[in-house]
């Protein structure tokens, strides 16, 4: 059977969207939810409409900024360690070469290689990048999953916003009664409708990842919607 080698088979693998899909599900779920339950407390407290709005939208702004900052310090930190090992690295792959290259021919022997092969893998990553070979495979950094600090920073505070702005419309647009049960109504929707795409997209059924933001959304709508009857006046 001959086999033909211009064929190109590609697997497409869901891990590999894990680090966007974190943080834009991680983002929309929080404006949503933290914006949604802010103002649906306030409407449940009787507030006038237009401070129902001015609080969406502050919770907007400070959620976004507040997303941004956290994102930022917290990939920076990763930042640094990596930049770190990677000073290590080049050290030791200055100062001891046939040790790192001993290092190297280790791990791909555990991988599963014969020691001579393993070696002669080594010696060509070596030769073709030494360090690159090093942080993949002993480090654990690729290129793909480096720590980039202002790109989270703006991905988390975009997708916090794309969250928030549903209940902000709403609260802005809405002018009639009934602004509470509205608010209900267009969060839950719209936190079914992202737990089951962000499912969908990393590969599951869809229902589960619906559910469980259904189930933690519902949670924060009814905790800040008993605070705003409980201790609700009039507002404005």
């Amino acid at each position: 059977m001959e086999l033909n080698y211009h064929h190109h088979h590609h697997e497409p693998h869901r891990s590999q969207n894990s680090g966007w899909l974190r943080a834009a599900v991680l983002g929309a779920n929080d404006g949503l939810i933290s914006t949604g339950s802010l103002m649906l407390g306030m409407a449940t407290a009787q507030a006038a409409p237009a401070t129902v709005l001015l609080t969406g939208l502050a919770g907007l702004a400070a959620g976004a900024l507040s997303m941004a900052a956290g994102e930022y310090v917290s990939v920076s930190s990763q930042a640094d360690a990596e930049h770190a090992d990677i000073r290590i690295e080049t050290r030791a792959l200055r100062d001891h070469p046939e040790l790192e290259l001993q290092e190297l021919t280790q791990i791909y022997v555990q991988r599963g290689l014969t020691p001579e092969l393993a070696r002669e893998v080594a010696l060509q990553l070596t030769a073709h990048d030494d360090l690159g070979a090093h942080l993949r495979d002993e480090v654990g950094i690729s290129e793909l999953q480096r720590a980039r600090p202002v790109q989270a920073a703006l991905a988390s505070a975009t997708a916090f916003t794309l969250g928030a702005l549903p209940p902000v419309l709403l609260g802005w647009l809405w002018t009639g009664p009934g602004l509470a049960m509205a608010m209900v109504l267009v969060t839950t929707l719209l936190l079914v409708v992202l737990g089951y795409a962000a499912e969908r997209v990393a590969g599951g059924g869809g229902f589960r990842g619906a559910w469980r933001v259904l189930l933690w959304g519902s949670m924060a709508q009814a905790a800040t919607a008993l605070i705003g009857w409980l201790f609700g006046v009039s507002v404005g």
